[in-house]
């Protein structure tokens, strides 16, 4: 079959095959069901075990801008589209738009000069933040830069978040990325958790507000032509991690429950299921002093088939999270499969297993010869591998894939990061900002600054800093300091990932706790701390004559709000708590429950007036 798509006044959809004839699966006036029926009654065992795992596509970094596809076919990616026969992948991390567009055409190709011709469906981690944990997300490149979606809570617009969404879906699509492996619908009641910057706070009712408007964002009101499908994640709620450790590593793989709180992270997944999410992930955590299996919750049947498919009626795609069933090779180690609970399990039998429990696809893996000798050795049913290819299919469908799955390589280029995304995420920016603190007394305020003081300043951009302000290269020669900051973390050791990963402690340790308290009473300090946890800093919210929380933010969105360019709006989407003590007491699953929190959830100050 050709790659150039057949034009009608009615429809679209790629030449006729050798036959001189369509298939009725390519035929788009049918209906999806049929035409779903239709192409499973043709595929092979191989072709069905190959539609169920997803895993990273690797970009050729080549000088040459344009790739063949007799190229492709030599790389890793290539050879697991024509040999193993999968089209699901993760799409490459920091590509030009113009070179994504052409790699994924060209991908596209290849797929469709297999038998079948099953179009890639390419999913993307999110890379629109504009500070991020980059274990979890991706380099955003040339894309809009947002607040992190802990940001997009704190600003409390479900319709900023629908224009986030309704942007980055156009982004998304220009380079041909179908699946968006998000929203984060976990609820952060565990301040030291790690993956906080991808949630929408502690909050459940605010959760759920966030997470219908993004995937409505994404999706539209259903999944269409114009879409890209979400896989809602984590299902049935990360985040009530024992310790706050994450289920990524041995030491943080139990979720634990001590405030009988589990039907409390629910909520937002049953916004999620409202708003037609059309995929959903569940966790590495295994659920611990539950009425559950104690095995993770891909390997979970109580979890995945009774209460998601049952209970729920969800019987759209579950793609287990990356890595389950295979150890995988990193630099500076090893990253050992999650198989939590199950980890005596031989690689086929927990293959077996997550399948038993109701997934459809394995994220992260790429080993469909297992599945195949699993239906050949009698130990699964191919009826069972039906069940999961017919969703696949379907969303795919769905997706209009299979009419025309190429993208206009002179439209992404025009469409990624344009000036108009830009300017909305860098306004969204700004929106997400907290303040915390201006001023000793509420009738002192600091801020906003005025005129063109003379300015300490630590971690912004001197050139940037300049167009506010006198830089100067002392404290001792400044009017006032301007520190932004990150949240602490404990470094540490392991594979890349595991050192990447902010967790641990919420508190400054020595010698830095010292030397920042020391530049608070050298002159009067504006602290912008990143909040990709919640901090805990009472010395430095005491001594400090303003402070400020962002989320992912430019140094210009920052200045903006201290030198009243723009007024701050954010309120906070979780507590930030008082002590470490007080963390170390609160229960994992209980939002709002530390002890008398320095600020709690929802503050959030003003230059206006009325506030």
């Amino acid at each position: 079959m050709s790659s150039a798509p057949l034009q009608t006044e009615d429809f679209t959809f790629r030449d006729l095959n050798k036959n001189g004839r369509l298939d009725p699966y390519e035929d788009p006036r049918r209906p999806i069901e049929e035409r779903v029926a239709d192409l499973l009654a043709q595929m092979t065992l191989a072709e069905k075990a190959g539609l169920m795992f997803q895993t990273f596509a690797g970009f050729p970094m080549a000088g040459d801008e344009t790739f063949r596809r007799e190229d492709l076919r030599d790389t890793l990616a290539g050879q697991m589209v024509v040999n193993s026969l999968m089209n699901h992948f993760n799409f490459p991390g920091i590509i030009d738009p113009h070179l994504a567009a052409i790699w994924h055409n060209q991908m596209q190709t290849l797929a469709e000069a297999t038998r079948l011709g099953i179009p890639v469906t390419f999913a993307s981690d999110p890379r629109h933040a504009f500070s991020k944990n980059s274990a979890v997300s991706v380099q955003g490149g040339k894309f809009s830069q947002w607040p992190e979606p802990i940001g997009l809570a704190a600003t409390r617009d479900p319709a900023l978040v629908a224009a986030f969404g309704e942007i980055a879906r156009q982004e998304y699509t220009a380079i041909g990325i179908r699946v968006a492996i998000h929203p984060m619908a976990d609820l952060a009641t565990e301040p030291r958790w790690a993956r906080i910057n991808g949630t929408f706070g502690e909050d459940a009712e605010l959760a759920a507000q966030m997470t219908t408007a993004y995937i409505r964002g994404f999706q539209g009101e259903e999944l269409g032509k114009e879409s890209v499908a979400c896989m809602t994640k984590h299902f049935p709620g990360g985040g009530p991690q024992k310790d706050g450790e994450d289920p990524h590593f041995p030491y943080g793989r139990e979720q634990v429950y001590p405030g009988d709180n589990f039907d409390y992270h629910l909520i937002p997944f049953e916004a999620a299921f409202a708003a037609n999410t059309a995929q959903i992930m569940p966790y590495y955590g295994m659920p611990i002093g539950l009425e559950f299996e104690e095995v993770g919750f891909g390997y979970n049947r109580a979890i995945i088939t009774d209460l998601l498919r049952q209970k729920y009626g969800f019987d759209g795609v579950v793609c287990t999270d990356y890595s389950l069933v295979t150890d995988k090779p990193l630099p500076g180690g090893v990253l050992h499969a999650t198989a939590w609970g199950v980890e005596h399990l031989s690689i086929p039998e927990r293959v077996k297993k997550i399948l038993e429990a109701g997934c459809d696809i394995l994220g992260g893996e790429a080993c469909p010869e297992v599945i195949i000798e699993l239906v050949q050795s009698g130990q699964v049913t191919e009826a069972r591998l039906d069940e999961s290819v017919r969703r696949i299919l379907r969303d795919k469908f769905r997706l209009g894939l299979f009419d025309n799955p190429y993208v206009d390589v002179d439209k992404a280029v025009e469409v990624v990061g344009n000036v108009q995304f830009l300017a909305a995420g860098a306004l969204a920016q700004r929106k997400a900002i907290v303040l915390l603190k201006n001023g000793a007394t509420a009738g002192n305020p600091v801020l906003p600054l005025r005129g063109r003081p003379k300015i300490y300043i630590e971690n912004i951009v001197p050139a940037v800093a300049a167009t506010y302000g006198q830089v100067v290269a002392t404290i001792a020669e400044a009017d006032l300091a301007i520190l932004r900051l990150h949240t602490p973390y404990e470094q540490r050791e392991g594979n890349f990932l595991e050192r990447m990963f902010h967790a641990g402690d919420l508190d400054f340790k020595e010698p830095e706790k010292t030397r920042l308290l020391q530049l608070l009473t050298q002159a009067p300090t504006i602290v912008a701390i990143h909040l990709d946890r919640p901090a805990v800093i009472p010395e430095i919210a005491e001594q400090c004559a303003a402070l400020l929380g962002e989320f992912g933010a430019s140094d210009e969105a920052v200045l903006d709000v201290i030198f009243g360019r723009f007024a701050p709006s954010g309120k906070l989407p979780f507590e930030l708590p008082s002590s470490m003590e007080a963390v170390r007491q609160q229960k994992s699953d209980v939002p709002h429950d530390s002890a008398n929190p320095l600020f709690p959830f929802g503050h959030g100050l003003s230059y206006l007036p009325s506030a």
